[in-house]
């Protein structure tokens, strides 16, 4: 570890780090909107690419779209997450549940988007299922499951992805709440089991996650990769427009593009706005409902209903990523088989070559900024517990800046940062691009595991002697190991799944398993698509594993046992 002296300056570095970037982004995305980019000859400022954004054809569809996919998807997780919680509180589908959150949050969004397109497409394999003896299809019928007019093959891709997300933050948020005793005494009151949670936990914890709610409804509103596989495409969602104008070989088309990804924002930000003024009118609501006393029933139905429908998206997202291996592996796969009638590892051999070197490129960048990531949360995390802080509410904001800001909206200009730098398209930039949303996710996954650990241990370690850094090597290290290398695996995983950030830094001299992936969905052979898919997804599970083997291996059972209970 530095220095106690260097430890000081490391949180303001680490704010550098990743909230420069995307400050600077911002400016270099907002200027050329308004007409100023000397390089293509914008000297002055103009409103001409507002105008010519708003009078682009599709515009207007492509912000209902926008609209319509981020707060339908949104909503439907948070109230997925709230009613399940709230049905099952305390029972053994959450243990089993909590369990399967961190393998569903590390399968990247590219994949499981892939995986439901083999899952729900015309041919795919829910039609072959019930095809041709219960529905007389002999042929794909021509309905559009996959890229329909109201995207919601794309809500349903989000909700399946952000569910586990919005689970596993309430979950740790129970923990801050009392929740327990919140309950007992509502039931000992006589309400039911949802309306007590719903009455008396629900509005301790919804302050918990709001900012985590914030950030899955601004992905949702600007999401690229997912909606390139499953959104409709003439025209698309904004996002993808955006991107379009980005990439358009006419470099006037620019200034149009930098207006759209700062209408991206607008929309964003207008967007958090509506839904905390939502947020407000539920709330006086909600007292009066809390105030009338109704104590509700037993909660059966919507306990019974809540489970088919979260067991029903697990089941989904599993049979997606069963279809991604078995598309890897197929020779022959004709509609309507239900399964394929020959299997050949041919695909693996012959996209060997290209899938060892892409992969390559993937497990460096990932292990990278994960490992640049934790470095600098270990420093913060060290430095906070010395110096007896506690991260505030406006430092929680600004570790979600990114997460908040989507990344159209200052991609581009951070790109044309890295062009004045001297560092565009080089791996260094590919690594720090990453970087930006790589380490909130580890923060967030170490810093309650970092704290909760009984600081008796280092004290003692003091009082015998032991300076500081020996304590946080000796002492705090080997008993967290296990939250240290979970962190790790998260941010690798948050790294693999970036694809608008290795597209704008990587100059297209760099090809990861994701953007690879989302390339060849456009039409290429599914075959080679589930070799790229499966692989995407296979990395970051074997990152989890890992962390979850390591541990015993270096500290055995027993020790890791007692580490377990010092940090709990």
């Amino acid at each position: 570890m530095p220095r106690r002296g260097l430890l000081a300056y490391l949180p303001a570095l680490t704010l550098a780090l990743f909230l420069a970037p995307v400050a600077t982004g911002l400016v270099g995305t907002w200027l050329p909107a308004f007409g100023y980019f000397p390089t293509l000859g914008g000297d002055s400022l103009t409103l001409k690419s507002w105008f010519v954004l708003f009078a682009q054809p599709g515009l207007g569809e492509s912000l209902r779209l926008t609209i319509l996919s981020g707060f339908l998807a949104t909503l439907i997780a948070f109230l997925l997450t709230i009613l399940l919680l709230a049905a099952c509180h305390g029972g053994r589908l959450i243990l089993v549940l909590r369990g399967l959150m961190a393998p569903l949050i590390a399968v990247p969004h590219a994949a499981v988007a892939l995986g439901l397109a083999f899952l729900i497409a015309p041919s795919g394999w829910l039609v072959r299922l019930v095809s041709p003896w219960a529905t007389g299809w002999q042929l794909p019928p021509d309905v559009a499951t996959v890229q329909d007019p109201n995207a919601l093959a794309l809500t349903f891709g989000l909700v399946v992805k952000e569910l586990p997300f919005l689970l596993l933050m309430t979950l740790a948020a129970l923990e801050h709440v009392r929740a327990e005793e919140r309950l007992a005494v509502a039931r000992s009151l006589g309400y039911g089991p949802v309306t007590a949670w719903l009455k008396a936990v629900l509005p301790a914890v919804y302050r918990q996650i709001r900012l985590p709610l914030y950030a899955v409804l601004a992905y949702a509103l600007s999401v690229v990769d997912m909606a390139l596989i499953l959104a409709p495409l003439t025209p698309p969602p904004l996002a993808v427009q955006v991107l379009r104008w980005f990439n358009d070989p006419d470099l006037s088309m620019r200034f149009v593009a930098a207006a759209g990804a700062s209408l991206q924002l607008l929309i964003v930000a207008g967007s958090i706005a509506l839904w905390r003024l939502g947020e407000i009118v539920v709330e006086r609501l909600g007292r009066a409902w809390i105030a009338g006393g109704r104590r509700g029933g037993n909660g059966r139905i919507t306990r019974l209903l809540t489970i088919c429908l979260v067991q029903g998206i697990v089941a989904l997202a599993a049979a997606g990523l069963l279809g991604l291996a078995l598309w890897s592996v197929t020779r022959r796969w004709r509609y309507p088989d239900v399964l394929p009638s020959a299997f050949s590892l041919e695909t693996w051999a012959r996209q060997a070559p290209e899938v060892a070197a892409i992969a390559g490129t993937t497990l460096a960048t990932g292990l990278a900024a994960a490992a640049i990531a934790l470095v600098l949360v270990l420093g913060c995390l060290e430095n906070e517990q010395r110096r007896g802080l506690s991260l505030t509410n406006r430092a929680l904001w600004l570790l979600y800046t990114p997460l908040l800001v989507p990344q159209v909206a200052f991609l581009f200009g951070t790109q044309v940062l890295a062009i004045q730098v001297g560092i565009d398209a080089t791996w260094l930039a590919l690594v720090w691009s990453h970087l930006l949303f790589v380490l909130p996710y580890v923060f967030l996954t170490l810093g309650d595991s970092y704290r909760a650990l009984d600081e008796r241990y280092a004290r003692t370690a003091l009082c015998l002697g032991a300076r500081p850094n020996r304590v946080f090597w000796q002492v705090k290290l080997p008993m967290l190991l296990r939250p240290v290398l979970f962190a790790l695996a998260v941010g690798f995983a948050v790294s693999v799944t970036q694809y608008l950030p290795t597209l704008f830094a990587g100059g297209g001299r760099f090809v990861t398993l994701t953007t690879e992936a989302v390339g060849l969905a456009a039409g290429g052979d599914r075959r080679v698509i589930g070799v790229y898919a499966f692989l995407q997804a296979l990395l970051p599970l074997l990152g989890f594993a890992g962390a979850l083997a390591l541990p015993q291996l270096l500290l055995g059972p027993r020790a890791q046992r007692r580490n377990l209970q010092a940090a709990a």
